[in-house]
Formats: C-alpha cells, sequence, structure tokens
C-alpha cells in the first residue's frame, strides 16, 4: 500500500467504526489523517512496513493511537516556523485534541503517536466504556 491509498483507508475506516453522525468524527479522522501521513512520511517505514492504527472510546474522549517503526533521525515535533506550507499536522493534532504524545518502544521497536479528542460531555456513570472500534495495519514483518 502507498502513503495515499493507506492514509486514505484509515480515515474511511475511522468514519465507518464511528459513524457519520458521531459528535468527534470529522476531528478523529483528521487527526488520523494526519497522524499516519506523519507515520509514512517521518519515520523509517518501508514499504509493506506495518503501520497500525487504533481508535478507541472511552469516558467522553475518543483516543486515537499510530504505530510506526520509528526514525533513527527525528522525533515527531510541532515545527515552529510560521511560513512553512508543509509540516502543520502535530499543530493541528494539538489544536484539535486534549492532548497528545509519543511512547517510544525501545530501539528498533518502533513508536506510537496518540492523541485524546473530546468525543461528548463525560458520562456521569465512570464505569461507562465504549468498546475499541477497531484497527487497521499493513503486512506485519516477517
Amino acid at each position: 500500500m502507498g502513503i495515499r491509498e493507506s492514509v486514505s483507508y484509515a480515515r474511511s475506516q475511522v468514519r465507518s467504526w464511528l459513524g457519520d453522525d458521531h459528535p468527534a468524527v470529522d476531528d478523529a479522522v483528521l487527526a488520523v489523517s494526519e497522524l499516519v501521513t506523519n507515520a509514512f512520511r517521518h519515520s523509517d517505514a518501508r514499504p509493506y512496513d506495518f503501520i497500525g492504527l487504533t481508535v478507541t472510546e472511552a469516558e467522553g474522549m475518543i483516543y486515537v493511537e499510530v504505530r510506526d517503526p520509528g526514525s533513527a533521525f527525528s522525533d515527531p515535533h510541532i515545527r515552529q516556523e510560521p511560513e512553512v506550507e508543509d509540516g502543520r499536522g502535530l499543530l493541528i493534532v494539538r489544536e484539535i485534541s486534549q492532548g497528545w504524545g509519543i511512547r517510544e518502544h525501545g530501539r528498533g521497536l518502533g513508536r506510537t503517536v496518540w492523541c485524546a479528542i473530546r468525543a461528548a460531555p463525560p458520562s456521569p456513570d465512570p464505569s461507562a466504556v465504549e468498546p475499541v472500534f477497531g484497527s487497521v495495519g499493513g503486512r506485519g514483518p516477517g
């Protein structure tokens, strides 16, 4: 799968999982688009490497996680140059989410970039947790 096809597929899967009437579907789809694009462009991913996407909803939040092979040369960061025409993906993610971050899994094990998007007002019942919507990914190593 190439970048364009994978990003498009990820967006359509998230829209399908959440449904068009979900109050946060547009923000979740935008975040997924930016994070999956970054995973392909800024990690050491080769064609057919695994890029994983997981979307969950719990306690009024949607959690988006994108796992990639990581990079020996760069870490995800928000660009500070206002005049650049690209490289604003994490700035967008920061603006539409309640938080975002990076989990490094160790040398050669990749990383996960995540964000949390408000889905709805918090439930009065703290035990009300929605199930995982699903995950998509390319062919794994091997």
